[in-house]
């Protein structure tokens, strides 16, 4: 693990161990990951945006950058059944996102 800027970039060789879960008495996926100095749990919600904007930049022929943002939702803007906070996509193109993350984390990460 490098830390630049106070932002914690972990490799593969971080990741103690990752289970794929469904709680008992819930519907819902939990993403449960073990990393050498911290475990954590994520909801379904947001492994799915996680698996929607990597897929967005890895399968795509030229795209490299995906922003996606914390957004409140009324229940009429939303999906029955979907949280109020997803994470929506912004319009700000790939170069951008590079820039400003360049800028967050410095030019060497790994």
């Amino acid at each position: 693990m490098v830390l630049s800027n106070k932002v914690k970039i972990y490799k593969n060789k971080d990741v103690e161990k990752v289970i794929a879960f469904i709680p008992p008495g819930h519907r819902h996926v939990r993403l449960y990951i073990e990393f050498n100095d911290q475990k954590i749990i994520i909801q379904q919600a947001t492994v799915d945006a996680i698996i929607r904007a990597y897929s967005s930049v890895a399968l795509h022929p030229q795209r490299k950058a995906i922003e996606l943002v914390k957004k409140k939702l009324s229940k009429y803007e939303r999906k029955e059944g979907f949280t109020e906070y997803q994470l929506i996509e912004t319009s700000k193109k790939d170069e951008e996102i590079i820039c400003e993350l360049n800028k967050l984390v410095g030019i060497d990460y790994e």
